[in-house]
Protein backbone atom coordinates (compact mmCIF):
# COMPACT_ATOMS: atom_id res chain seq x y z
CA UNK A 1 0.00 0.00 0.00
CA UNK A 2 3.00 2.48 0.74
CA UNK A 3 4.55 1.70 -2.51
CA UNK A 4 1.23 2.51 -4.44
CA UNK A 5 0.61 5.77 -2.19
CA UNK A 6 4.08 6.70 -3.03
CA UNK A 7 4.07 5.81 -7.20
CA UNK A 8 0.81 7.67 -6.99
CA UNK A 9 1.58 11.00 -5.57
CA UNK A 10 5.03 11.17 -8.15
CA UNK A 11 1.89 10.83 -11.25
CA UNK A 12 0.33 13.37 -9.35
CA UNK A 13 3.54 15.42 -9.01
CA UNK A 14 3.77 15.24 -12.95
CA UNK A 15 0.30 15.89 -13.56
CA UNK A 16 0.70 19.33 -11.99
CA UNK A 17 3.86 20.30 -13.61
CA UNK A 18 1.49 19.69 -17.22
CA UNK A 19 -1.60 20.79 -16.39
CA UNK A 20 -0.01 23.95 -14.96
CA UNK A 21 2.51 24.69 -17.60
CA UNK A 22 -0.66 24.01 -20.21
CA UNK A 23 -3.25 26.92 -18.43
CA UNK A 24 0.04 29.08 -17.91
CA UNK A 25 0.53 28.84 -21.69
CA UNK A 26 -2.80 29.28 -23.08
CA UNK A 27 -3.60 32.57 -20.66
CA UNK A 28 -0.02 33.96 -22.19
CA UNK A 29 -1.38 32.82 -25.11
CA UNK A 30 -4.63 35.02 -24.62
CA UNK A 31 -4.77 38.43 -26.91
CA UNK A 32 -4.17 41.79 -24.42
CA UNK A 33 -2.20 43.02 -21.92
CA UNK A 34 -2.86 42.31 -18.45
CA UNK A 35 -1.29 45.22 -17.09
CA UNK A 36 -2.92 47.00 -19.51
CA UNK A 37 -6.22 46.38 -19.01
CA UNK A 38 -5.55 46.96 -15.30
CA UNK A 39 -4.57 50.52 -15.85
CA UNK A 40 -7.23 50.82 -17.98
CA UNK A 41 -10.36 51.57 -15.23
CA UNK A 42 -10.50 53.99 -12.56
CA UNK A 43 -7.83 56.51 -11.64
CA UNK A 44 -5.20 54.40 -12.76
CA UNK A 45 -6.10 55.63 -16.88
CA UNK A 46 -3.60 58.29 -16.77
CA UNK A 47 -0.81 55.79 -16.04
CA UNK A 48 2.16 56.70 -17.97
CA UNK A 49 4.50 54.45 -20.45
CA UNK A 50 7.59 54.57 -17.73
CA UNK A 51 5.00 53.51 -14.96
CA UNK A 52 3.14 50.94 -16.85
CA UNK A 53 6.96 49.20 -18.01
CA UNK A 54 8.22 49.49 -13.84
CA UNK A 55 4.20 47.47 -13.46
CA UNK A 56 5.49 44.66 -16.31
CA UNK A 57 8.55 44.65 -14.12
CA UNK A 58 7.31 44.40 -10.84
CA UNK A 59 4.69 40.74 -11.99
CA UNK A 60 7.93 40.16 -14.06
CA UNK A 61 6.04 40.16 -16.79
CA UNK A 62 8.72 41.36 -19.23
CA UNK A 63 10.71 38.21 -18.72
CA UNK A 64 10.73 34.71 -21.13
CA UNK A 65 7.88 33.01 -20.52
CA UNK A 66 9.80 29.78 -19.03
CA UNK A 67 11.32 31.90 -16.82
CA UNK A 68 8.20 32.87 -15.82
CA UNK A 69 7.12 29.58 -14.82
CA UNK A 70 9.83 28.34 -13.47
CA UNK A 71 9.84 31.40 -10.91
CA UNK A 72 6.41 30.93 -9.91
CA UNK A 73 6.91 27.15 -9.57
CA UNK A 74 10.19 28.21 -6.88
CA UNK A 75 7.56 30.32 -5.70
CA UNK A 76 4.87 27.80 -5.12
CA UNK A 77 7.87 25.03 -3.45
CA UNK A 78 8.14 28.14 -1.02
CA UNK A 79 4.14 28.92 -0.41
CA UNK A 80 4.33 32.22 -2.23
CA UNK A 81 1.87 32.23 -4.46
CA UNK A 82 2.60 34.85 -6.13
CA UNK A 83 0.67 38.71 -6.15
CA UNK A 84 -2.54 39.70 -8.28
CA UNK A 85 -2.27 41.47 -10.67
CA UNK A 86 -5.92 43.22 -9.91
CA UNK A 87 -6.01 42.91 -6.29
CA UNK A 88 -2.79 44.12 -5.97
CA UNK A 89 -2.71 41.12 -2.83
CA UNK A 90 -0.61 37.71 -2.20
CA UNK A 91 -2.75 35.33 -4.36
CA UNK A 92 -3.21 32.99 -0.67
CA UNK A 93 -4.88 35.70 0.99
CA UNK A 94 -7.58 36.19 -1.58
CA UNK A 95 -7.48 32.26 -1.79
CA UNK A 96 -7.90 31.92 1.75
CA UNK A 97 -10.57 34.37 1.88
CA UNK A 98 -12.97 32.78 -1.26
CA UNK A 99 -11.76 28.96 -0.21
CA UNK A 100 -14.06 28.06 2.77
CA UNK A 101 -16.83 29.58 1.09
CA UNK A 102 -16.70 27.26 -2.10
CA UNK A 103 -15.74 24.13 0.26
CA UNK A 104 -18.61 24.64 1.96
CA UNK A 105 -20.89 24.97 -0.77
CA UNK A 106 -19.55 21.87 -2.82
CA UNK A 107 -19.44 19.66 0.73
CA UNK A 108 -22.61 20.07 1.23
CA UNK A 109 -23.91 19.08 -2.05
CA UNK A 110 -21.68 16.59 -2.02
CA UNK A 111 -23.32 14.94 1.24
CA UNK A 112 -26.55 15.81 0.00
CA UNK A 113 -25.92 14.11 -3.14
CA UNK A 114 -25.01 11.01 -1.15
CA UNK A 115 -27.71 11.25 1.13
CA UNK A 116 -30.41 11.31 -0.83
CA UNK A 117 -28.64 9.17 -4.29
CA UNK A 118 -27.94 6.10 -2.09
CA UNK A 119 -31.16 5.37 -0.55
CA UNK A 120 -33.13 6.59 -3.75
CA UNK A 121 -30.90 4.01 -5.66
CA UNK A 122 -31.47 1.14 -2.99
CA UNK A 123 -35.09 1.69 -3.06
CA UNK A 124 -35.53 1.38 -6.88
CA UNK A 125 -33.40 -1.43 -7.42
CA UNK A 126 -35.21 -3.74 -4.16
CA UNK A 127 -38.31 -2.40 -5.67
CA UNK A 128 -37.66 -2.70 -9.37
CA UNK A 129 -40.56 -2.16 -11.86
CA UNK A 130 -42.61 -0.47 -9.19
CA UNK A 131 -44.18 2.79 -9.02
CA UNK A 132 -41.75 4.06 -7.43
CA UNK A 133 -38.92 2.79 -9.49
CA UNK A 134 -40.41 4.63 -12.35
CA UNK A 135 -41.02 7.98 -10.43
CA UNK A 136 -37.44 8.03 -9.07
CA UNK A 137 -35.59 6.96 -12.81
CA UNK A 138 -37.84 9.44 -14.57
CA UNK A 139 -36.63 11.89 -12.16
CA UNK A 140 -33.17 11.03 -12.08
CA UNK A 141 -33.11 10.60 -15.60
CA UNK A 142 -34.25 14.67 -16.10
CA UNK A 143 -31.95 15.92 -13.58
CA UNK A 144 -28.72 14.57 -15.89
CA UNK A 145 -30.07 16.91 -18.90
CA UNK A 146 -31.51 20.31 -17.06
CA UNK A 147 -28.54 23.00 -17.16
CA UNK A 148 -27.37 23.89 -13.93
CA UNK A 149 -27.18 27.34 -14.95
CA UNK A 150 -30.88 27.31 -16.01
CA UNK A 151 -32.17 25.99 -12.96
CA UNK A 152 -30.66 28.56 -10.41
CA UNK A 153 -32.38 31.15 -12.82
CA UNK A 154 -35.36 29.33 -12.77
CA UNK A 155 -35.11 28.97 -8.86
CA UNK A 156 -34.62 32.44 -8.59
CA UNK A 157 -37.60 33.64 -10.16
CA UNK A 158 -40.22 30.73 -8.58
CA UNK A 159 -38.74 30.62 -5.28
CA UNK A 160 -37.25 34.25 -4.47
CA UNK A 161 -39.19 36.76 -6.73
CA UNK A 162 -42.88 34.95 -7.33
CA UNK A 163 -43.13 33.36 -3.79
CA UNK A 164 -40.32 34.89 -1.68
CA UNK A 165 -39.36 32.49 0.62
CA UNK A 166 -35.85 32.46 -0.36
CA UNK A 167 -33.23 35.23 -0.89
CA UNK A 168 -32.50 36.16 -4.13
CA UNK A 169 -28.44 35.65 -3.75
CA UNK A 170 -25.63 36.36 -1.32
CA UNK A 171 -23.83 34.97 0.85
CA UNK A 172 -23.69 34.55 4.86
CA UNK A 173 -21.53 32.60 6.91
CA UNK A 174 -23.14 30.19 9.05
CA UNK A 175 -20.39 31.29 12.11
CA UNK A 176 -22.18 34.58 12.00
CA UNK A 177 -25.91 33.59 10.82
CA UNK A 178 -26.68 30.11 11.10
CA UNK A 179 -30.52 30.48 9.59
CA UNK A 180 -29.84 33.48 7.30
CA UNK A 181 -26.91 31.28 5.81
CA UNK A 182 -28.88 28.26 5.39
CA UNK A 183 -31.49 30.06 3.54
CA UNK A 184 -29.07 31.63 1.33
CA UNK A 185 -27.43 28.19 0.32
CA UNK A 186 -30.37 26.44 -0.05
CA UNK A 187 -31.14 27.02 -3.93
CA UNK A 188 -27.48 27.11 -4.88
CA UNK A 189 -26.58 23.68 -2.92
CA UNK A 190 -29.74 22.37 -4.79
CA UNK A 191 -28.53 23.37 -8.29
CA UNK A 192 -24.82 21.98 -7.13
CA UNK A 193 -26.04 18.71 -6.26
CA UNK A 194 -28.59 17.79 -9.01
CA UNK A 195 -26.74 15.89 -11.37
CA UNK A 196 -24.37 14.02 -9.10
CA UNK A 197 -28.04 13.27 -7.11
CA UNK A 198 -29.63 11.82 -10.48
CA UNK A 199 -26.35 10.01 -11.60
CA UNK A 200 -25.55 8.41 -7.80
CA UNK A 201 -29.50 7.21 -8.26
CA UNK A 202 -28.83 5.82 -11.10
CA UNK A 203 -25.57 3.78 -10.21
CA UNK A 204 -26.97 2.36 -7.29
CA UNK A 205 -29.19 1.06 -8.96
CA UNK A 206 -27.77 -0.33 -12.16
CA UNK A 207 -25.07 -1.71 -9.15
CA UNK A 208 -27.64 -2.86 -6.82
CA UNK A 209 -29.22 -4.84 -9.93
CA UNK A 210 -26.21 -6.12 -10.74
CA UNK A 211 -25.35 -7.69 -7.22
CA UNK A 212 -28.96 -9.09 -6.46
CA UNK A 213 -28.71 -11.55 -8.61
CA UNK A 214 -25.06 -12.51 -7.46
CA UNK A 215 -25.63 -16.33 -5.90
CA UNK A 216 -24.64 -15.57 -2.60
CA UNK A 217 -27.58 -13.17 -2.41
CA UNK A 218 -30.19 -16.26 -3.18
CA UNK A 219 -27.87 -17.96 -0.59
CA UNK A 220 -28.82 -15.15 2.09
CA UNK A 221 -32.11 -14.99 1.27
CA UNK A 222 -32.24 -19.03 1.65
CA UNK A 223 -30.89 -18.71 5.44
CA UNK A 224 -33.95 -16.60 6.24
CA UNK A 225 -31.41 -13.43 7.20
CA UNK A 226 -33.93 -10.07 7.16
CA UNK A 227 -34.27 -8.11 4.20
CA UNK A 228 -32.17 -5.37 5.52
CA UNK A 229 -29.51 -7.08 6.50
CA UNK A 230 -29.59 -8.71 2.52
CA UNK A 231 -29.90 -5.08 1.50
CA UNK A 232 -27.75 -3.37 3.20
CA UNK A 233 -24.63 -5.92 4.51
CA UNK A 234 -24.62 -8.58 0.90
CA UNK A 235 -25.61 -6.37 -1.30
CA UNK A 236 -25.18 -2.48 -0.67
CA UNK A 237 -21.50 -3.16 0.29
CA UNK A 238 -20.53 -5.34 -2.57
CA UNK A 239 -22.06 -3.13 -5.02
CA UNK A 240 -19.83 0.34 -3.17
CA UNK A 241 -17.10 0.28 -6.01
CA UNK A 242 -18.63 1.67 -8.49
CA UNK A 243 -20.99 3.98 -6.69
CA UNK A 244 -17.57 5.58 -4.62
CA UNK A 245 -15.86 6.30 -7.95
CA UNK A 246 -19.06 7.83 -8.95
CA UNK A 247 -18.80 10.10 -5.94
CA UNK A 248 -15.20 10.93 -6.44
CA UNK A 249 -16.05 12.33 -9.67
CA UNK A 250 -19.39 14.13 -8.73
CA UNK A 251 -16.94 16.32 -6.30
CA UNK A 252 -14.98 17.25 -9.61
CA UNK A 253 -18.35 18.05 -11.52
CA UNK A 254 -19.50 19.55 -8.41
CA UNK A 255 -16.62 22.22 -8.27
CA UNK A 256 -16.27 22.54 -11.59
CA UNK A 257 -20.64 23.51 -11.57
CA UNK A 258 -19.80 25.92 -8.64
CA UNK A 259 -18.35 28.54 -11.23
CA UNK A 260 -21.89 28.69 -13.37
CA UNK A 261 -23.63 29.01 -10.09
CA UNK A 262 -21.61 31.17 -7.07
CA UNK A 263 -22.12 33.69 -10.76
CA UNK A 264 -25.71 32.74 -10.67
CA UNK A 265 -26.00 33.69 -6.83
CA UNK A 266 -23.84 36.21 -6.56
CA UNK A 267 -21.64 34.40 -3.83
CA UNK A 268 -18.01 35.65 -3.75
CA UNK A 269 -16.35 31.90 -4.11
CA UNK A 270 -13.21 30.93 -5.51
CA UNK A 271 -15.22 30.13 -8.76
CA UNK A 272 -16.12 33.77 -8.87
CA UNK A 273 -13.16 35.11 -8.46
CA UNK A 274 -11.62 32.56 -11.08
CA UNK A 275 -13.78 34.03 -13.89
CA UNK A 276 -12.95 37.59 -12.91
CA UNK A 277 -9.21 36.66 -12.96
CA UNK A 278 -9.73 35.21 -16.48
CA UNK A 279 -10.95 38.38 -18.14
CA UNK A 280 -8.56 40.06 -16.69
CA UNK A 281 -5.96 38.36 -17.03
CA UNK A 282 -4.91 37.81 -13.67
CA UNK A 283 -2.33 35.11 -13.95
CA UNK A 284 -1.19 34.33 -10.71
CA UNK A 285 -4.70 34.29 -9.53
CA UNK A 286 -5.84 31.69 -12.23
CA UNK A 287 -2.47 29.67 -11.80
CA UNK A 288 -3.03 29.35 -8.09
CA UNK A 289 -6.71 28.17 -8.10
CA UNK A 290 -5.62 25.48 -11.33
CA UNK A 291 -3.52 24.38 -8.78
CA UNK A 292 -5.65 24.14 -6.09
CA UNK A 293 -8.41 22.35 -8.15
CA UNK A 294 -5.73 19.97 -9.69
CA UNK A 295 -4.57 18.69 -6.17
CA UNK A 296 -7.97 18.31 -4.87
CA UNK A 297 -9.41 15.94 -7.76
CA UNK A 298 -6.24 14.58 -7.39
CA UNK A 299 -6.18 13.52 -3.64
CA UNK A 300 -9.93 13.00 -3.83
CA UNK A 301 -9.32 10.37 -6.81
CA UNK A 302 -6.24 8.90 -4.57
CA UNK A 303 -8.74 8.55 -1.84
CA UNK A 304 -11.29 6.61 -3.64
CA UNK A 305 -8.70 4.03 -5.11
CA UNK A 306 -7.36 3.28 -1.58
CA UNK A 307 -10.91 3.28 -0.60
CA UNK A 308 -11.31 0.14 -2.93
CA UNK A 309 -8.86 -2.47 -0.67
CA UNK A 310 -11.22 -1.26 2.22
CA UNK A 311 -14.64 -2.51 0.27
CA UNK A 312 -13.53 -5.25 -1.64
CA UNK A 313 -10.27 -6.80 0.53
CA UNK A 314 -9.68 -9.31 -2.24
CA UNK A 315 -8.01 -5.99 -4.22
CA UNK A 316 -4.98 -5.74 -3.64
CA UNK A 317 -1.99 -2.55 -4.56
CA UNK A 318 1.04 -3.30 -6.38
Amino acid sequence: MTTYIIRRLVQAFFVLIIVTLLVFLAMHLLPGDPILIFVSSGELKNTSSEEIEALRQQFGLDRPLLLQYVDWLAGVARGDFGISITHRRPVMDEISRRLPITFQLSALALVISTAIGLPAGVVCAVRRGKWVDTIVTVLANAGITIPVFWLGIMLIYLFALKMGWLPVQGFTPLTVDFWKGMRQMVMPVFCLSIFSISSTTRQTRSSMLEVMRQDYIRTAWAKGLKERVVIMKHGLKNGLIPIVTLLGMSFSFIVGGSVLIENVFNIPGMSRLMVNAVFVQDYPIVQGFVLLIAVTILLTNLIVDISYGWLDPRIRYG
